[in-house]
């Protein structure tokens, strides 16, 4: 019928999180996705939720911010989360995916739900009459970007983020490089080590800081003289110009890992994680870059155990874009001057694999109990799925809005003091968030299927 349906814009992440989440209630879903007849520079496969910038889902452990809101994700029903499960590969602590998998069991998802229609093509124009979820990502084309900056007033903020590269295994000198997580936690064939003496750490930063970044794209040009990078993603040149020692208490921290020759730690320790389950792929940890591909192919094979390394894929930088949406959005999403619009993934000032999916979920559930016309859910800040809605619906203390990852900080505090140090209340803000999920459940699952 209808009127109970809804319209989604993006198969990403959240867009698809949404999808199935109104679907799962009975609501007709029209997803349109841009791809495979339109790309953005940083996107190459037509299967929908590409993950661009990693293959991490970030830490596994509940104590940890991340980790508590996959968990949340995974009781609630969360499709980008069943995936991640399946398709799965060794990563130590954290949750890492095989991307094309992954990618694949999303896409094969969506196209099997009868409730979901997949509508190709671009969308470059909005119904604010219509029930609807933007899900566009941090590179929405031009012309839908100036159409949402025509309905929310202007005010959208640019930043840039940056991709690791990805090498080839075989080519990697195992003489050199060795297998080990850090402290010993998790499986040791997870990450490869590429340890640094002072003297190699001193011309690889020399060779870094000087090397020659990759002009911007034309679209890019006009932000060219006003740079701003996320802390999250940014490019290693960047971080290495803040300082000497900053990479080594980084991306290249040598602590935890030391080196089999000598059972010490080096002077700094690069390390790349594997990409795929057979292990045949492992990317740079923390080498989000914007060098010049020739640059990436010099500067990196300086780092030891990586001096005949083949790149399956370099590292490539590209534009985001995101609202300044506290009091433009409500914490289920929803665009305040426009009742049946809401927001969904990076756009919104959720930074991350993980935040962009759960802000997909409580947009997607809260578009479909609004065309069956129930009252919306909120959820509560002593979740982190809710605290990052409420962050993104009244921001932080700083009057710049800017973008955020999960993490403890947001969420409402705990009422009464955790001793043990940050583990201790890491597990005690998850055992009250679970808690509170599970009190959520039954009310959210109740309307799955409605008339």
């Amino acid at each position: 019928m209808e009127d109970k349906k809804v319209r989604i814009i993006g198969a990403g992440l959240a867009g698809c999180e949404a999808a199935w989440q109104a679907a799962r209630r009975g609501v007709t879903v029209e997803l349109y996705e841009m791809k495979p007849h339109k790309y953005t520079p940083a996107h190459h496969a037509p299967t929908f939720a590409e993950l661009v910038c990693s293959n991490s889902l970030r830490s596994a452990a509940t104590d940890n911010a991340v980790g508590l809101l996959k968990e949340e994700l995974r009781r609630l029903g969360s499709l980008i989360m069943e995936a991640a499960d399946a398709t799965e590969v060794p990563a130590g602590s954290a949750l890492a995916v095989n991307r094309t998998l992954f990618s694949e069991y999303i896409t094969d998802k969506i196209r099997e739900n009868p409730y979901i229609t997949v509508i190709p093509g671009e969308v470059t124009e909005l119904d604010s009459d219509l029930p609807t979820v933007v899900a566009t990502g941090p590179l929405t084309s031009e012309p839908l970007a100036k159409e949402i900056s025509r309905l929310m007033g202007g005010g959208e903020l640019h930043f840039f983020d940056a991709a690791a590269p990805i090498v080839d295994f075989a080519s990697v000198d195992t003489d050199i490089a060795f297998f080990a997580s850090r402290y010993g936690k998790g499986n040791p064939e997870d990450y490869l080590n590429c340890p640094m003496t002072k003297e190699e750490y001193d011309a690889f930063y020399d060779a870094l800081i000087h090397a020659e970044t990759a002009p911007l794209k034309e679209f890019d040009r006009e932000l060219q003289t006003d740079l701003t990078v996320f802390e999250g993603c940014m490019p290693v040149e960047v971080m290495a110009a803040r300082g000497y020692d900053t990479l080594r208490f980084g991306p290249m921290k040598p602590v935890g890992l030391p080196c089999p020759a000598t059972g010490k730690d080096a002077y700094a320790t690069v390390q790349l994680r594997r990409e795929n389950r057979e292990g045949t792929m492992y990317n740079i940890v923390g080498f989000q870059t914007h060098l010049t591909f020739g640059e990436q192919k010099r500067v990196f094979s300086m780092i030891p155990g990586l001096s005949e390394a083949v790149f399956f894929r370099y590292g490539v930088m590209h534009r985001n874009t995101y609202l300044d949406s506290p009091g433009k959005l409500d914490a289920t999403y929803r665009a305040v001057a426009y009742p049946n619009l809401r927001f969904a993934g990076q756009m919104t000032g959720v930074e991350g694999y993980v935040e962009s999916t759960a802000s997909g979920f409580v947009a997607g559930l809260n578009a479909a109990l609004s065309v069956l016309g129930k009252e919306d859910f909120v959820f509560s800040p002593e979740t982190e799925i809710g605290a990052l809605a409420h962050y993104v619906s009244h921001g932080g203390i700083s009057s710049s809005f800017q973008p955020m990852n999960a993490n403890f900080g947001i969420i409402a505090p705990l009422d009464k003091k955790v001793k043990g140090g940050k583990k201790m209340r890491g597990a005690a803000y998850a055992e009250r968030s679970l808690s509170r999920i599970g009190e959520y459940l039954s009310e959210i699952q109740s309307d799955e299927n409605s008339d």
